[in-house]
């Protein structure tokens, strides 16, 4: 089956229109035959760990251990996400001004764009007490997602039972795109964490209550708001939830959960909006811009549900979906309008960007884990399970990956290894004005600077922007209405022969003559012009360094 569903999907991979690894665009850079083997050899693994039960008082521990251990070998990717170029910038000024500076000019000095405040300043956090380290923003990350996992099953088990907690999470490595983000510099995998721990949290006070719990749903929901606009929408389940647990199947009203729920609501929307009152001017102008900017960008910007669903998460999980609303509608379980939520609100309201459901993905994999335990062979289900987790695994790793490694931002990531081997602890970054004007290459000087050690001077030359309307309508607006940070012009005077780095278009060797000028006297000492020939926005990086004057001795 599992062999079948990966030949049918390769055949097909000219629908699969996503945006980032379509698998019309992976394969350019794998041989479909090499998967194929490896696909064999896994199921096999997957047959034979299919016989033993994993005993429950070790099944937490193996999800937790085994997600965080999967995600890895992912953190080799570059930044493939030109976003975490803001993340990066928000936390530095954190890092460079103190936490005081961020709370005052977030939104102001500093650029927020349509973002919200909570996850970069966590990240502003690492880097002000562990150092501007990217290992340390993916350790943060990879553990905030094995959580997740955790924090499914904990969820499936209070609903259902431990079988289907336990296939929950562990179906969410069947999601190789989701894989590929986990070490990312981005709010998509912390938002799915807090998400998460809000439903989890909210279910424990409604069923169990106690002072604890309730300040704990209340926290969580409040961590969950300030992560990221979409998850004012995503929270609605919550609502469900309380209507589900409040109103038992008799009909009558569970006072004491109902006011439990209701209090714990208001006070974490009390607390959300003072948080969000403090910059009331600076929110009130991102939901204008999501309004009037992203909502209608969707419609030219959105990715097919059959590429979500089908190429993106791995069809067992989508399939296992669906049939668990037959046994849902079966049964008569009201909880599973819990899980169900989301998803349907996506497919009604036509929600087709995989990054704006991706922290929906733990609430479809419950709602899979649920249909699976229609099947009654336990080692068939430990199976399919495996098997499933195994063909993602392989695919993320030997085909997503490698397609991840070979894109153009994997230059600043090469360049930045290669600048910290170099003498000297300063360096000036000049972009040079795109030929075709499809991103401003100002926003890859902090993702050259996530990767280096060094202390970095930047200007850009005089560009030529594109016309405003297309500004407008660019799915990369924010790159050109980037600021230059302070910290990188407000910084010590630069030693008299700098190390000098030139971001350009791959492809653009012809520089322009005020900048061969300011070579003079320069040495190209390595280049990195690495491009995947797929996506029109590329970056390549060449080094210079001055060129060593020996002084000349007169004979004597």
């Amino acid at each position: 089956m599992f062999i079948l569903i990966f030949v049918a999907l390769f055949l097909l991979r000219g629908v699969d229109d996503n945006s980032l690894f379509s698998w019309s665009w992976v394969f350019t850079k794998t041989d479909a035959a090499t998967i194929y083997l490896f696909l064999v050899a896994g199921l096999a693994c997957s047959l034979f760990l299919s016989r033993t039960a994993i005993p429950d008082t070790w099944q937490m521990p193996f999800l937790a251990a085994f997600s965080f251990a999967a995600c890895l070998p992912f953190w080799n990717e570059p930044e493939i996400i030109v976003d975490a170029s803001r993340y990066f910038t928000q936390a530095k000024h954190l890092e460079v001004y103190g936490i005081d500076y961020f709370l005052k000019e977030w939104g102001g000095a500093i650029q927020a764009w349509t973002d919200l405040p909570l996850v970069p300043f966590l990240y502003g956090l690492i880097f002000r007490f562990f150092g501007e380290s990217r290992t340390a923003i993916q350790l943060f990350t990879t553990t905030l997602f094995s959580l997740t996992v955790v924090l499914t099953y904990l969820t499936g088990k209070t609903l259902w039972n431990r079988e289907t907690g336990f296939a929950a999470g562990f179906l969410l490595l069947g999601i190789p795109y989701l894989l590929t983000q986990v070490p990312l510099m981005l709010v998509d995998v912390p938002t799915m964490f807090f998400l998460m721990l809000a439903v989890f949290t909210f279910i424990a006070a409604l069923n169990k209550g106690g002072m604890l719990r309730i300040f704990s749903a209340v926290g969580s929901i409040v961590l969950a708001a300030l992560s990221k606009y979409s998850s004012w929408f995503m929270l609605s389940v919550l609502v469900v939830a309380l209507i589900v647990y409040a109103v038992p199947r008799a009909g009558a009203t569970d006072r004491r959960r109902l006011l439990t729920g209701a209090a714990i609501l208001l006070i974490a929307a009390a607390f959300s909006a003072t948080a969000l009152l403090w910059k009331y001017d600076v929110i009130v102008e991102q939901v204008r811009l999501l309004r009037e900017y992203q909502k209608p960008g969707l419609d030219r910007w959105g990715e097919s549900l059959v590429s979500t669903f089908l190429f993106q998460v791995h069809p067992v999980i989508t399939l296992s979906a669906l049939a668990s609303a037959a046994v849902a509608f079966r049964k008569r379980d009201a909880k599973y309008a819990i899980v169900s939520w989301l998803l349907l609100l996506v497919v009604v309201f036509g929600i087709r960007r995989i990054r704006y459901t991706l922290p929906v993905f733990p609430l479809l994999t419950l709602m899979a884990g649920y249909g699976l335990q229609i099947i009654r062979r336990d080692d068939l289900r430990r199976f399919i399970l495996f098997g499933t987790v195994t063909s993602s695994l392989v695919i993320a790793a030997f085909v997503f990956l490698p397609f991840a490694e070979s894109m153009s931002a994997a230059n600043l990531k090469h360049a930045g290894t290669y600048l910290n081997t170099l003498r000297g602890g300063n360096i000036e970054v000049i972009t040079v004005p795109p030929r075709k004007p499809v991103i401003n290459h100002a926003v890859a000087i902090p993702l050259l600077d996530l990767f280096t050690d060094k202390i970095i001077r930047y200007h850009h030359l005089p560009e030529a922007y594109p016309p405003r309307e297309d500004i407008e309508r660019s799915s990369l607006r924010f790159t050109w209405e980037y600021r230059n940070p302070a910290y990188y012009s407000a910084l010590p005077a630069l030693p008299e022969n700098p190390i000098l780095v030139v971001l350009s278009d791959i492809g653009g060797d012809r520089l322009p003559e005020s900048l061969a000028e300011r070579l003079d006297g320069y040495r190209l000492t390595s280049s990195f012009f690495q491009n995947e020939a797929v996506f029109r926005s590329n970056v390549g990086v060449k080094v210079y360094q001055k060129i060593p004057s020996h002084p000349v001795h007169a004979p004597r």
